[in-house]
């Protein structure tokens, strides 16, 4: 367990520590609250609030009185940081001597390690701007008035949930998996195993069409296209199954609809392809040569 708190009190992961405990405080406060909306609107409580304004607060002084005590505990708690830790400053960068394991800040970390998945191009370029278009697209896609305001999660499940498993799992979580089991060479090491530069891995280079035995630069384009495609056709095939059952598609239009299944499939995209990295080491789906996915 040494090398667990060597990381841990690295003064580059004093953030990323706080940020764990920050994130598990607010999930565990909003699902509190949420869990009383939702037993208040199951009791028709929460409508007979709302007429008489009951779920709401003045600004002055609630809400500024809070603001004003936040900012003065985050004043003591950033004076205490910067005189108790060092800042993490190294020497001067020198080409003899490379880090090892050579890390982006933690808030990149993320994408660094999207990178042992894709190529770099998409992990550093389109998924990246697939996300911040879909963060965008948001508001426009989901016209549901329900949840604004209001903590719920029995009025806004698939909402909810999906952005849970965006932001929990898919982000937050490769964060912590770059901080904290991430060591010399990027391998993959235990929280509480020493990071060993001599260690030696499995080469993970074989791509989907090698891994069922075909080779051929025609055959690894060829199975890597019918995969995708049918992969992101699963959307559709939802669609014409479930167009008069499903009420999101019904509430959605087909345009909306197409929006969102092609944004859900390409977040769910991710932890597949971990999933197929880390357990059955397949780099790459589709193999071209221009890209590879």
């Amino acid at each position: 367990m040494e090398n667990l708190k060597m990381i841990l009190s690295n003064s580059d992961n004093i953030p990323v520590v706080g940020l764990l405990l920050l994130i598990t405080f607010f999930v565990w406060l909003w699902w509190r609250e949420a869990s009383r909306n939702d037993g208040r609107i199951a009791k028709g409580e929460f409508e007979k609030m709302r007429e008489e304004g009951r779920d709401k607060i003045h600004v002055w002084p609630y809400l500024t009185r809070v603001e004003f005590l936040s900012s003065i505990v985050i004043m003591v708690v950033l004076t205490v940081w910067s005189i108790v830790l060092n800042a993490p400053l190294e020497e001067p960068a020198n080409p003899n001597r490379t880090p090892n394991p050579s890390k982006a800040p933690w808030y990149f970390l993320g994408l660094q390690e999207m990178l042992v998945y894709f190529d770099p191009w998409i992990a550093g370029v389109v998924l990246p701007t697939i996300i911040i278009v879909g963060l965008m697209a948001i508001p426009y896609i989901d016209k549901n008035p329900k949840g604004n305001g209001y903590y719920t999660f029995r009025e806004r499940k698939f909402a909810v949930t999906t952005f849970l498993f965006g932001f929990l799992i898919l982000w937050l979580s490769l964060i912590m998996l770059g901080t904290f089991m991430r060591g010399p060479g990027w391998n993959f090491f235990l929280p509480w195993e020493l990071w060993d530069v001599h260690k030696v891995v499995a080469m993970t280079n074989v791509d989907l069409n090698e891994k069922i035995g075909l080779r051929g630069k025609t055959a690894a384009n060829l199975i890597g296209f019918i995969v995708t495609v049918g992969y992101f056709s699963l959307g559709a095939v939802y669609y014409f199954l479930y167009k008069d059952k499903s009420g999101i598609i019904k509430q959605l239009g087909v345009t909306r609809y197409a929006i969102l299944a092609f944004l859900f499939l390409t977040m769910m995209g991710l932890p597949i392809k971990m999933v197929l990295r880390l357990a059955f080491n397949i780099k790459y789906i589709w193999v071209t040569p221009w890209f590879n996915v």
